[in-house]
């Protein structure tokens, strides 16, 4: 027989649970259900534990008030739920599921007997879900994301058992593998499917708020950090959802709750790691500047750093220093004012600084991978500090800037990974010596004291000097300072020499001077030849630390004239060898572009304004140089070259140079200087018709941003309006201020494009001035303020004139267009005529070559050509004279007469009386005699010019 309960659980499963008749035909039998005895059939009771069970049955026998009581009927019917679920839970079943794991939940605060029922349950879901149809997974993504949320309010289950279990089956959705074969005709679902469905369901953040009630549950929370570790590292979505829940804070909040083991400090440092590589930097920053917060990680850090052996210990305090570095990068930090500041300068400055504080008497370094990752991770540190300016005062009373010197200066050579005893190795203090450098560019200009006390330039001269000593010294390069100076000192030079720049920039008197009176700029200047001089080849490290010396150079020698005296024949030599680089490497990608605009910065301040350097400069064509450059460099290049050569033309012996100057196809300075002219007003889209003529007589020089009135701004008096900023943003006043040099009149090489151009450039200041005062009468116009009456016939009178010198320049210019036209259509004509008698020759010479083929080719042609031929010899014959005839010589005193060949050429000589020579200024006249039909023929008759005594005679 079975027992009373199970006996009722048989008949209760055969009830249908939506008729209430029927429940209340039962109610009767209620009373005799503790009054059943035991039955012995066997059989009846197992046909009662392999009957399939119905969820909602299950559900409805839980929830019935009639059956509430039964303790063993519900744990025999959950049992059979969970055997039935061995093998994992249907998608279609899971909101069913999860109504009976509530319901068991609330029933197990009062009853704790449901509570191994209730873990039998969770730990299925360690198993995938299964599906019936591929398309269940689709169809049931709801119900399942609501089902998994449910997972996490179970959390509110006070037994540890059931917590620990919980943590486990959500840690199984990422390590749950996908069955080979179905089970009972089911399928599991994708691996990634409950993964997905889990991000979606918000878990990560109810887990995150069920930390508030683990108080007294140590590995309960232990293993909800694990948890939560797990969550943030898988998905950028659990990192959002945790820190919605202010995760980063609450698991700040606990890691240094007393844990022998050491794993929550762990599991905490990873979450936060995880929120920040996954999640919003900012928002967890913004949770951890908390004062709690940052007196946990202090608390932390401090404990790690004294009492860490083991190399996982090592590994944590320097992710806790990252941690607390990432927070210092946040200006709002209170870093400073909970005194964390001021004990991480103690170990910034240790071992290089002696300390009798307490909190460094006794620590000890190891010289090992980690101590050394923590030494480079502390130098961070300074520079990110280094943004508050209150974090200065604590540098300054902790020495740091002294104990950054201390790093920097050179050492003995070492074998490589060799050290001393007690101290890093070669590899190490290589790299700690290029963090110092490039930790000092940022911090040494913010305190010029300290580095003046601490006389930084003569620790960085030193080490410049080092670095040109040939020694045995072999840098590796393995740091991210180090990169491209393996076997060399580069890395040390680039580095130093950037620090130098950085001080010289400043302006500071008493450091450039500190610098000149150590004889900085001989040395400089020997560093860079050296290196130009050197056959390896060029790359952005060498480019970059000649750069830095010519910007150092040019700081040094900037309205200085007895320091640009010194600068001398060696500096001139080097500024004159690198302006005749190649145009052809301004696009290099190496920083030559960089290298040739520090070079005209070092001639601008380091040689003009001194007439020795000067000279120096123009004997080597400087000034040649300059204008190659001009000619050849992009545009943005144009304004410091253009303002280089304009103060060097301050110098008389620059102007024969400039006006001497041609460059490819002839081009002449001044020619370039319009084309210049016509370039940037075509940028700045100043009005010009076709010809280039002014195509507006109101607005000459007018670029079209100034045009615009709604643009227009009315500024107060101490801040220059956009007339005034233009000189200063354009090439058209430096061009202007060179042609008043040079003059506007007898140029050469110029067109008439460029004599239309420079007629606007000759009236540059005028239209300038008429600019500025229209646009002080606009901005009246838009404050609406009425100017009185003579200023304001002032303004007219002003505007007119403006106007009425366009509309002269528009006339000189259109007159120059006409005269052009006319020595155009002349040029035209003349090389029509040209091209006239040159085909006029073809033809005669076709003719010729006519009649001479004719000639051999008919006989009769040949006989006439022979009979003219006769004729003309008789004709040629002299005459027999008459007997009585008187004869007269022929002979003319002072003519010469010579024949050849049938030539009679008289030679008209001057008279000897006047030259005193019988030969002296003869002058000679042949006349060409044109050929037709193969013969000779008389030449018709030659007009002489009166003004020319000439006389030739054909005989």
């Amino acid at each position: 027989m079975l027992s009373s309960e199970a006996a009722m659980t048989k008949r209760y499963l055969k009830t249908s649970t939506g008729s209430k008749a029927n429940v209340h035909r039962k109610r009767p039998a209620i009373p005799m259900i503790k009054h059943l005895t035991k039955y012995n059939d066997e059989q009846e009771k197992q046909e009662v534990l392999t009957k399939p069970i119905e969820l909602s049955r299950v559900i409805h026998l839980i929830e019935d008030p009639l059956t509430s009581t039964m303790k063993e009927r519900h744990i025999f019917v959950l049992k059979k739920v969970v055997k039935r679920c061995q093998n994992g839970f249907l998608l279609k079943e899971l909101a069913d599921i999860f109504k009976i794991l509530n319901l068991v939940a609330e029933k197990s605060k009062d009853h704790p007997e449901y509570t191994s029922v209730l873990c039998n349950l969770l730990n299925i879901f360690r198993l995938p879900f299964l599906k019936e149809k591929t398309s269940d997974e689709v169809n049931y993504a709801q119900s399942v994301k609501e089902s998994i949320s449910q997972l996490g309010f179970l959390m509110r289950v006070p037994d540890a058992e059931v917590r620990n279990q919980i943590c486990h089956s959500i840690i199984s959705f990422y390590r749950s593998e996908t069955p080979k074969h179905s089970v009972g005709g089911l399928h599991a679902t994708s691996p990634g499917y409950r993964v997905q469905l889990l991000e979606q369901s918000g878990l990560a953040e109810t887990l995150v708020l069920s930390m508030a009630l683990l108080e007294h549950q140590h590995a309960v929370k232990l293993q909800v950090l694990h948890t939560l570790q797990i969550l943030s590292s898988s998905s950028d979505v659990n990192c959002s959802l945790m820190l919605k829940a202010q995760g980063a804070q609450q698991v700040c909040f606990h890691m240094n709750e007393p844990d022998p083991s050491g794993q929550i400090l762990f599991r905490s440092s990873e979450i936060i790691w995880n929120l920040l590589e996954r999640g919003s930097k900012e928002e967890v920053i913004t949770q951890l500047s908390n004062l709690d917060c940052i007196m946990a990680l202090k608390e932390a850090f401090l404990y790690q750093l004294l009492n860490a052996v083991r190399h996982y210990d090592l590994q944590l305090r320097n992710d806790l220093l990252v941690i607390i570095t990432l927070i210092a990068e946040y200006s709002k930090s209170p870093l400073i004012e909970r005194f964390l500041g001021k004990q991480l300068i103690l170990y910034i400055t240790f071992p290089e600084l002696k300390s009798h504080n307490p909190l460094v008497r006794n620590l000890k370094l190891s010289y090992n991978n980690e101590d050394f990752e923590m030494k480079t991770l502390l130098l961070n540190l300074v520079v990110v500090m280094s943004k508050d300016l209150s974090a200065l005062q604590l540098f300054k009373e902790g020495r740091v800037v002294l104990a950054l010197l201390h790093l920097v200066k050179p050492t003995a050579a070492l074998p490589p990974g060799q050290s001393g005893p007690g101290s890093w190795t070669s590899v190490q203090q290589e790299a700690l010596q290029l963090q110092a450098l490039a930790t000092l560019a940022t911090l040494a200009p913010l305190m010029v004291e300290d580095y003046m006390t601490c006389q930084g330039n003569t620790s960085l001269l030193l080490l410049l000097e080092w670095c040109t000593e040939q020694d045995s010294y072999f840098g590796q390069g393995h740091s991210f300072h180090g990169t491209g100076g393996r076997g060399s000192k580069k890395a040390q030079m680039r580095y130093c020499v950037r620090l130098l720049r950085s001080m010289t920039s400043l302006g500071n008197k008493a450091i450039n001077q500190d610098l000149f009176d150590q004889g900085a700029i001989s040395q400089l200047l020997g560093i860079i030849m050296q290196m130009d001089g050197t056959p390896e080849e060029e790359d952005v490290f060498t480019l970059e630390i000649m750069v830095d010396i010519q910007l150092i150079l040019s700081a040094l020698c900037e309205n200085n004239q007895h320091r640009k005296e010194l600068f001398g024949a060696e500096g001139v030599k080097m500024a004159v060898h690198f302006l005749k680089m190649s145009p052809e490497k301004f696009n290099s990608g190496l920083g030559h572009n960089k290298l040739i605009l520090s070079t005209v910065d070092c001639v601008w301040s380091c040689i003009v304004g001194c007439y020795t350097t000067e000279d120096m400069f123009l004997e080597k064509e400087g000034a040649f140089l300059l204008l190659d450059l001009l000619n050849s460099s992009p545009r943005n290049m144009h304004c410091v070259v253009l303002g280089t050569l304009l103060e060097l033309c301050d110098n008389p012996k620059t102007m024969s140079h400039v006006m001497a100057w041609k460059g490819p196809n002839s081009v002449t300075t001044p020619a370039l200087l319009l084309q210049l002219w016509r370039q940037e007003e075509a940028e700045m889209g100043v009005r010009r018709d076709p010809y280039g003529r002014i195509a507006d007589p109101k607005k000459p020089i007018l670029c079209y941003y100034q045009e615009d009135d709604d643009a227009l701004v009315s500024l107060s008096a101490d801040r220059p309006s956009a007339s005034i900023m233009d000189v200063s943003e354009n090439l058209r006043s430096k061009i202007y201020s060179v042609f008043c040099k040079l003059g506007f009149e007898s140029l050469s090489g110029l067109s008439t494009e460029d004599y239309i151009t420079l007629s606007i450039v000759t009236r540059y200041l005028d239209f300038k001035v008429g600019e500025v005062w229209d646009e002080i009468t606009r901005e009246l116009s838009q404050e609406e303020v009425r100017p009185v009456t003579p200023d304001k016939e002032a303004l007219g009178a002003i505007a007119k004139l403006t106007e009425d010198t366009a509309r002269r320049v528009i006339a000189e210019q259109s007159s120059m267009l006409e005269e052009q036209e006319k020595e155009d259509a002349n040029e035209e004509k003349h090389m029509y005529t040209e091209i006239s008698s040159y085909w006029k020759q073809q033809e005669l010479t076709a003719q010729s070559w006519e009649n001479f083929v004719a000639k051999t080719s008919n006989y009769k042609i040949l006989k006439e050509t022979k009979q003219r031929q006769e004729n003309s010899i008789n004709m040629s014959r002299p005459k027999p004279k008459h007997g009585e005839a008187i004869f007269h010589p022929t002979q003319i005193p002072g003519l010469q007469t010579t024949t050849f060949c049938g030539r009679v050429l008289t030679v008209e000589s001057t008279p000897a009386k006047l030259t005193g020579g019988p030969l002296a200024n003869t002058e000679l006249a042949l006349e060409r005699v044109p050929i037709h039909g193969g013969a000779l023929s008389k030449p018709p008759p030659v007009t002489q010019d009166p003004e020319y005594f000439k006389i030739v005679s054909v005989k």
